[in-house]
C-alpha cells in the first residue's frame, strides 16, 4: 500500500487524470463484460403482431416479471422461457388474431337478423377461418383471405364463386406447390369453387403459381426447378454434397392445338346386312285346234286339241358391307415439354504429389458416363424430342483452396449468439489496450520518478527527496568537478559510450547513461554530497 502511494504522489497533475480515467474506462468495460457474460440469450417470441395484440403481450410479459425486448414489430425473451411462454399465452388467448372466425355468428339473434345479414356474417367467418389456417403455418407471418360469392343474386346462372388470397412470409417468397396447395384449401372449403378460380398474391413475389392460359399446369420454371433437384440429389448422393452444380432448361409449348383425324380401312370390311329374294314362275297353255271343213262334217274327222307348259326361277342376294372407320380428336394444350436441356458440372479431386504441389484430377469417364445414364432417366431423356444432357467435370473455384469440401458449420453455430461474442471481444479488447498502453506505463514510470527525485542536484541544498529538475550541469562547466581518483570504480558504466559523435548533445549523452546506470549514478551523487559536507565544514 505504502508502495502505491508513494507512486501516486510522484505523479503529476495530467498523468493522475490519465491514470483516473484510465481506470474508469476498464471498470466500465469489466462492468459491460460481466452483464454481457451474464444476460441470457434472447430468442423471438413473436413478431409481425398487430399494434394491440402486441400491446396485450408485452402487458402480459411485464405482469410475470419477465425480461423482454422489443426490436422494431419483433418481440424477444430469454431463450430458456420462450416455449414455455408461448403455451402459457397461448392458453390466456394471447396473441388475440385480428381476423375472428365462427365465433362472429355467435353475435348474430334470430330477431333483427335479415337473411342478407346473416349471409355477409357467414362469408366473413369463413374468411376468417381460411386466414387462421394458412396462418398456422410457420412460413407465413400473416394471410387474408376474399371470397367474391354470387349466391345473393338468384337470377344468375353459370356464375362460379372465385376467392383470392394475399400472404405475407416470415422469409423468401412461398413456391409453386404451397401456392397450388393454397389454392386447393380455398376451394374445397367454398362449395362450386375449383382450384382454378383461387389466385395466391405474395408481398414480396406477386401472384404465384401465375399457369398458363387456360390452366395448362405447372409452367417452365417451375418443371426445371423440379427437374434441377431432382438431378441435384441425384449427383449429390454420389459426389457429395457441394461438389455439383445443375442447371436445367425446359422448352416448353405455348400455343393450344386441336387435331381432328378420319382414317378409312378399305381392307376392314364388315358385314352389315344380307338381303335373299327367290322367285319361280310357272304357266300352262291348252289350245281347241283350228276350225275347218272336216271339223264341221258330221261324220268328219276333226282336229286333235293341242297343249303347252312352261316354267323359270329366279333367286337374288343382297349384302351390305360397312367400311372401317377411325375418327380421334385431339386438344394439345400449352405447357408440353418441347425441348429439355440438362447440364451438370461435378467436381473431382486433388493429388499431392511428393513435392507438395497439388494437381486437379477429373472425374474418371466411366462415372460420367453413369451418372449421365442416371440423369437421363431421372429427367425423362427423349433423343427424339431434341433433349440433350452435358456432364463435365471441372475443378471448383473456392477461397478456401483447391479441391476442398463445401463448408460446414462452424464450432458455435447455432449454440451461441455469435454478436454478442463479437461484443464481448471488441470490450476485452479495449480493457486490454488501456491496460497495456496507458495504465502499465504510467504506473511503471512512477517508481523511476521517485528514485530519481530522491537525487538532489550538486551543489544545491535540497531535500533527499527533492525531485531532479532535469539541470545536471552546474554552471561553468564541469570543471570544478572534484577529483575523482579516490571515488569508486566507474568502469562498469562503460566510459567507452561518451566517445559518441561529436554532433551529439553532450547533455542528452549523459542523461541517458544515468538512465541506464542507475546504480552508479546514485553512488557518484552520493559521493558529491559527502565531499561537499566535508569542505563546509
Amino acid at each position: 500500500m505504502q508502495q502505491i502511494l508513494s507512486s501516486w504522489n510522484a505523479l503529476g497533475g495530467r498523468q493522475r487524470m490519465v491514470v483516473i480515467g484510465a481506470t474508469l474506462a476498464m471498470t466500465l468495460a469489466v462492468f459491460g463484460l460481466s452483464r454481457m457474460a451474464t444476460a441470457p440469450n434472447m430468442a423471438l417470441l413473436y413478431a409481425g403482431l398487430e399494434n394491440g395484440a402486441a400491446g396485450e403481450v408485452v402487458t402480459a410479459l411485464e405482469g410475470r416479471n419477465v425480461p423482454f425486448d422489443v426490436r422494431g414489430g419483433a418481440i424477444f425473451v430469454p431463450e430458456s422461457e420462450r416455449d414455455a411462454l408461448r403455451l402459457t399465452l397461448a392458453s390466456e388467448g394471447l396473441p388475440a388474431n385480428g381476423g375472428q372466425g365462427y365465433e362472429l355468428l355467435d353475435s348474430l339473434s334470430g330477431f333483427g337478423t335479415t337473411s342478407q345479414m346473416f349471409d355477409a356474417a357467414y362469408w366473413r367467418a369463413k374468411e376468417g377461418e381460411l386466414a387462421r389456417t394458412i396462418v398456422s403455418n410457420p412460413q407465413i407471418a400473416s394471410a387474408r383471405v376474399h371470397i367474391a360469392n354470387s349466391s345473393a343474386n338468384p337470377f344468375q346462372r353459370d356464375v362460379s364463386p372465385s376467392a383470392s388470397i394475399s400472404v405475407s412470409t416470415t422469409g423468401g417468397v412461398i413456391s409453386a406447390q404451397q401456392a397450388r396447395a393454397l389454392r386447393f384449401l380455398v376451394a374445397s372449403a367454398v362449395p362450386g369453387m375449383t382450384p382454378e378460380d383461387v389466385s395466391v398474391i405474395d408481398g414480396k413475389g406477386g401472384l404465384i403459381g401465375a399457369d398458363a392460359e387456360g390452366g395448362a399446369g405447372p409452367s417452365a420454371d417451375d418443371k426445371a426447378l423440379a427437374l434441377r433437384d431432382r438431378v441435384q440429389r441425384l449427383v449429390e448422393a454420389r459426389v457429395g454434397t457441394g461438389n455439383a452444380v445443375v442447371e436445367v432448361s425446359v422448352d416448353t409449348v405455348t400455343e393450344s392445338e386441336l387435331i381432328r383425324e378420319r382414317s378409312f380401312d378399305p381392307e376392314g370390311r364388315v358385314v352389315v346386312s344380307t338381303d335373299t329374294e327367290e322367285m319361280t314362275d310357272r304357266s300352262q297353255n291348252t289350245g281347241g285346234g283350228e276350225v275347218t271343213v272336216a271339223s264341221n262334217l258330221p261324220d268328219g274327222e276333226a282336229a286333235g286339241p293341242e297343249s303347252s307348259t312352261s316354267q323359270s326361277s329366279e333367286t337374288r342376294e343382297r349384302v351390305n358391307y360397312e367400311i372401317s372407320e377411325t375418327t380421334r380428336e385431339i386438344t394439345r394444350a400449352p405447357g408440353a415439354i418441347r425441348r429439355l436441356t440438362v447440364a451438370v458440372l461435378v467436381n473431382g479431386t486433388v493429388e499431392t504429389a511428393a513435392d507438395g504441389s497439388q494437381s486437379f484430377v477429373p472425374l474418371p469417364e466411366t462415372e460420367q458416363a453413369a451418372l449421365r445414364d442416371l440423369v437421363a432417366s431421372a429427367v425423362g431423356f427423349d433423343e427424339a424430342r431434341g433433349d440433350q444432357i452435358t456432364i463435365r467435370s471441372l475443378p471448383f473455384e473456392r477461397a478456401e483452396g483447391l479441391g476442398s469440401g463445401p463448408a460446414t458449420p462452424g464450432l458455435f453455430a447455432g449454440g451461441i449468439n455469435m454478436m454478442r461474442l463479437i461484443q464481448m471481444g471488441v470490450l476485452a479488447l479495449v480493457a486490454l489496450i488501456l491496460g497495456l498502453f496507458v495504465v502499465r506505463p504510467v504506473l511503471s514510470r512512477a517508481p523511476d520518478a521517485a528514485a530519481h527525485g530522491a537525487l538532489p542536484a550538486p551543489g544545491r541544498d535540497a531535500a533527499p527527496s527533492a525531485a531532479l529538475d532535469g539541470e545536471i550541469e552546474p554552471e561553468g562547466g564541469f570543471d570544478n568537478l572534484p577529483v575523482l581518483a579516490d571515488q569508486p570504480d566507474f568502469s562498469s558504466m562503460g566510459m567507452a559510450d561518451f566517445d559518441a559523435p561529436a554532433e551529439e548533445d553532450p547533455v542528452e549523452r549523459l542523461r541517458g547513461l544515468i538512465a541506464e546506470r542507475k546504480d552508479e549514478t546514485v553512488e557518484i551523487l552520493r559521493s558529491w554530497l559527502e565531499d561537499e559536507r566535508e569542505e563546509a565544514r
